[in-house]
This record gives structure tokens, C-alpha cells and sequence, in this order.
């Protein structure tokens, strides 16, 4: 099946069983081997985080004016994707046993694409078997011609002498060939992320809005709401709630029939992982789930999710069937309610805020957050930062595209938007403390039961949000974070740093948004 990309010499697995993949994981690759609750450990080498800065799209006359090119958009040459994708097959070739996964992303079948995954580790095999939509031996059987193609030889570096290339890493897109080409880096998560991009150049095409977000569902009729935030922000581990159906915890899709999920997995970070704090997450953690980069006792393979000696972005590959309280198939209706959430290293937002849909629609091409230690190679503590749409290095539109979609979603639908702070308080990173995810979750509770929208609330200065005055077991001081701080004077430059903070990143898009939504940005002459 691989005659077509010039792979002639190799025994390949097709879609092939998790317990031939754990065979060949701990027989092939280096150090891997099975914990006490069945799961299986894989390393990925010097590569522990996305290559964000390695990323490039081909320079395309069909595509060239749909791309926002820039420092997230990097172009690239045909000659030099060519020249990638022929050093990927020279690696793939030397290797006795290929493995190939055929799956399928998104859930809604009027917008399902078809992703092929050929690579030389069991690890990566397993890691998309868990993360793609699995065919049905029907499905397999006539799947036909991939809309996406994978070449991962990531265990092969790059030739940084070549064409475009900054460094031995590369992670190439050809959206008119339909393919992707990875060398330099065996981050498992740079194929999921890798799929996630590709959806985000076809959705809008479509008019469906693609979104890097989490999403579950009420008991009640209409109780729908999408979690929007970076890696780290705590999208996974608040969308896992046992009183709630899990749609999925990452990337999601809009459209006119409603929300559909892209995969068919969860990518979850695990360090400092318990039974306690995330009872479902840790439930997932069994045969046929992946565990990246972690440590285990060597004698009774008992995982130490407090060890982050070799990354602090550990990470648990599983089906998303494995999650307890997950509706499949993974679709549900319009969302009631879009929740940013923002990891504030500085301490001066707000847990939550209720936002306008100007408001909304301002921080949603924002998107700011702290980038958490371990997401991203050389991240090694909190760093704030702004990435457009919750998911900059994954956009491929202007961003304004994307908002465009939201807004009108938005309106149509009704939907509510919140900003919850799941960062610091009473001070910025290191003075501070963490927003408990006991306090978030009370905060979610109140969202979704529709209590927290009938409360008081006052404003917030500088940016102009409404804050409650009360939420029910929640300590009413830190609903305004300026109550929590010492030092008061302090705070107020710390909210007017952030706030030009804003205003400084917002100048990119000024030219393309409306007066109203800039006029919903913060306002530092009403401290």
C-alpha cells in the first residue's frame, strides 16, 4: 500500500493491534515498558514540546492568499518541501517494519477527512491510533485515498542547510499535496497539533469555525459549553467533570448543525497527576493508553506523576472512550455558554468575568495567557504571552477570519461569553498563589446551573468587565483580585501594565476590526 510514495522494502503494519504495538514498543524502542495500571511509558528523546518555530506551509498560488504568513506562518519553497519529503522517505526506507494508521478527523461525517500516519515507531502508532477517529473494519476496508498524509521521520534530522531551514527540525504542510512532512523531532504531539492545523486551513473554507477548545454538556437541554485556552490552561481537567458528558477536551469544530469534536483521544498533561484532583483523567490511565516522557519505580512500574525530571510536559495518550462520561459519537448541539480561560501569571485578573460580545470578541483574537512550563521547548516557567484565537501556532487564516466565525456563532445562538483566571492571585507568579481548581470549578458550577448570570455584579476597572460580588463557596475577597493583594498601589501598576499590554498586541488588528470591538478593549484612562 506504500508502492505509491516510493516504500518498496518494508514490512508494514496496517492499523495494527495494541498489543502487537506494545510488543514492538518494548522490543524496539529505547526503554519503553508497561506500568502497573497497563499503560505504556515512551520517550521522545531531546524533543519534549511542539517546534513552533519550525513550522512552514508551502507557498501555493491556490493557497498563498488564504495564509496569514508571518512568524506562526512561515513560507516554503516547493524545492524545499520536496527536498523534506524525499530525505523523510530515504529515513522510511532504511527501516525493516513501518507502521501505517488510517483514521478519520472530525466526528460530523459531512466534514470527516481521512489521515494516513506512516512512521517508523510503535510509539507514534500508537500515539495516532489513540488520537485519530477509529475506522470500523468496514470503514478500514474501503477507506479509499487519504485527504492527509503524515510522513513522520522525526528520528531523522533535517537538513539546516537547506533551503528555509533554521534549524535540524521541520514540520512541513502542503495543503494542495495533501501532506506532512516531520524530521528532527519525535514529539508524538507534533502530528496531532499537525491535523489540528490542516482543519483549521479547510473548516473555514466551509464556513465552520475551528476552535483549540475543550467541550461538554449538561443533563439540561441546551447546557453546551466550549472551554477555549492554550496548553496548560486547564482545558482538559475542566472539561472532565463526572456530573457532565465530555464532547473532548482539545479541538472542536462549529457548524451550522452544531459542535463536533476533530479526534478521537485525549492529549492530557499528568504532571502532578492523582486519583483526588482528577479522578477521570486518572482513571484513563490503562491498557491501551500511552504515557509520554514520565517516571516509574523500576521494580513495581508504579508512575511517579510528581517527577518531572525529565520534562514538566508529561503527557497520557487515550481514547476519549476511556473518559467515563463521554458521549459518543462526539457531537453535540449550539453552545449556551464560551468560556476563555486565561493562566494570568501577573495575579491581575479576575477569576471570572462576564463579558460583552464585543468584549468577547476582543479577547478571543487576544488570547492571552502564560505560556506553562513545559508546552513548548525552552519554556521553563510561566511566561505571559498573547496568541491569537487561544491557538496562534495552529491558525492558518488571519485571525480576524476566525473571530468573524465566533461572532456570528455567537449571535445566532445566544451564547454568553466568560474570561475565568485559572493563574495567580493575591500576586503575580512567585508571590502569589494558584487560583484553587476548587474555586474554578465552583465558578463552572455557577455557570452552567445559570445562577452566576443572575447575580450582582460591579465593575471591574481599566477593562471594563462585570465581576460578581458574590458566588456561593467562593471566598468573596477574591472575586476582585485588587482585595487580595497587600500592597494596593502595586496592583493598580501591575492591572495598568497588563492592560498596555493589550493594547500594544491589539495594533496588529486594528486596521481589520470594527470601532465597536476596539472600543471593548481595556481603557486605562477610566482607573
Amino acid at each position: 500500500m506504500l508502492k505509491k510514495y516510493g516504500l518498496v522494502h518494508n514490512k508494514i503494519y496496517h492499523n495494527t493491534s495494541i498489543p502487537i504495538i506494545y510488543e514492538h514498543s518494548i522490543h524496539f524502542e529505547n526503554n519503553s515498558f508497561l506500568t502497573d495500571s497497563g499503560a505504556l511509558v515512551a520517550f521522545s528523546g531531546e524533543k519534549t514540546g511542539r517546534s513552533p518555530k519550525d513550522k512552514r506551509i508551502v507557498k501555493h498560488p491556490e493557497s498563498e492568499l488564504n495564509i496569514d504568513w508571518g512568524e506562526v506562518n512561515i513560507a516554503q519553497s516547493q524545492t524545499s518541501f520536496v527536498a523534506c519529503k524525499q530525505r523523510a522517505l530515504d529515513y522510511l526506507s532504511t527501516k525493516e517494519n513501518l507502521y501505517v494508521v488510517d483514521g478519520y478527523a472530525g466526528w460530523d461525517k459531512s466534514y470527516q477527512i481521512k489521515v494516513r500516519v506512516i512512521c517508523s515507531r510503535p510509539y507514534h502508532a500508537l500515539f495516532m491510533h489513540n488520537m485519530l477517529i477509529r475506522p470500523t473494519p468496514e470503514e478500514l476496508k474501503n477507506f479509499g485515498e487519504p485527504d492527509c498524509v503524515i510522513f513522520n521521520a522525526g528520528s531523522h534530522c533535517a537538513d539546516d542547510h537547506a533551503e528555509g531551514m533554521t534549524s535540524k527540525t521541520s514540520i512541513s504542510f502542503h495543503f494542495e499535496q495533501k501532506e506532512i512532512v516531520i524530521l528532527g523531532t519525535d514529539y508524538a504531539g507534533e502530528m496531532k497539533k499537525g491535523v489540528f492545523t490542516v482543519m483549521n486551513y479547510l473548516m473555514p473554507k466551509k464556513k465552520v469555525l475551528s476552535l483549540h477548545c475543550s467541550v461538554n454538556e449538561g443533563a439540561q437541554e441546551g447546557d453546551i459549553s466550549i472551554f477555549l485556552g492554550l496548553s496548560g490552561t486547564g482545558k482538559t481537567t475542566l472539561s472532565a467533570d463526572p456530573n457532565r458528558k465530555l464532547i473532548g477536551d482539545d479541538e472542536h469544530c462549529w457548524s451550522d448543525s452544531g459542535i463536533f469534536n476533530i479526534e478521537g483521544g485525549c492529549y492530557a498533561k499528568c504532571d502532578h497527576l492523582s486519583r483526588e484532583k482528577e479522578p477521570e483523567i486518572f482513571g484513563a490511565i490503562k491498557f491501551g493508553t500511552l504515557l509520554e516522557n514520565i517516571v516509574a519505580d523500576p521494580n513495581t512500574r508504579k508512575v511517579d506523576y510528581s517527577d518531572l525530571s525529565i520534562t514538566e510536559n508529561t503527557r497520557a495518550s487515550y481514547k476519549i472512550e476511556y473518559i467515563e462520561n463521554a458521549k459518543i459519537p462526539c457531537t453535540t448541539n449550539h453552545a449556551n455558554n464560551i468560556i476563555f480561560l486565561t493562566c494570568d501569571a501577573f495575579g491581575v485578573l479576575p477569576p471570572v468575568s462576564l463579558l460583552t460580545p464585543e468584549q468577547a470578541m476582543y479577547h478571543f483574537m487576544s488570547g492571552y495567557t502564560a505560556k506553562i512550563a513545559g508546552t513548548e521547548v525552552g519554556i521553563k516557567e510561566p511566561k505571559a504571552t498573547f496568541s491569537a484565537c487561544f491557538g496562534a501556532p495552529f491558525m492558518v487564516w488571519h485571525p480576524i477570519k476566525y473571530a468573524e466565525l465566533l461572532a456570528q456563532k455567537m449571535r445566532e445562538h445566544s451564547t454568553q461569553a466568560w474570561l475565568v483566571n485559572t493563574g495567580w492571585t493575591a500576586g503575580g507568579y512567585g508571590e502569589g498563589e494558584r487560583i484553587s481548581l476548587k474555586y474554578t470549578r465552583s465558578i463552572l458550577n455557577a455557570i452552567h446551573s445559570g445562577e452566576l448570570i443572575n447575580e450582582g455584579f460591579e465593575n471591574f476597572a481599566v477593562f471594563n468587565f462585570k465581576i460578581p460580588r458574590q458566588i456561593r463557596s467562593i471566598p468573596t475577597q477574591i472575586l476582585n483580585p485588587r482585595n487580595t493583594w497587600s500592597d494596593k498601589n502595586n496592583y493598580d501598576l501591575n492591572r495598568i501594565k497588563i492592560a498596555n499590554m493589550f493594547i500594544d498586541n491589539f495594533k496588529k488588528f486594528v486596521q481589520k476590526t470594527s470601532q465597536d470591538v476596539l472600543k471593548a478593549g481595556p481603557d486605562i484612562e477610566c482607573n
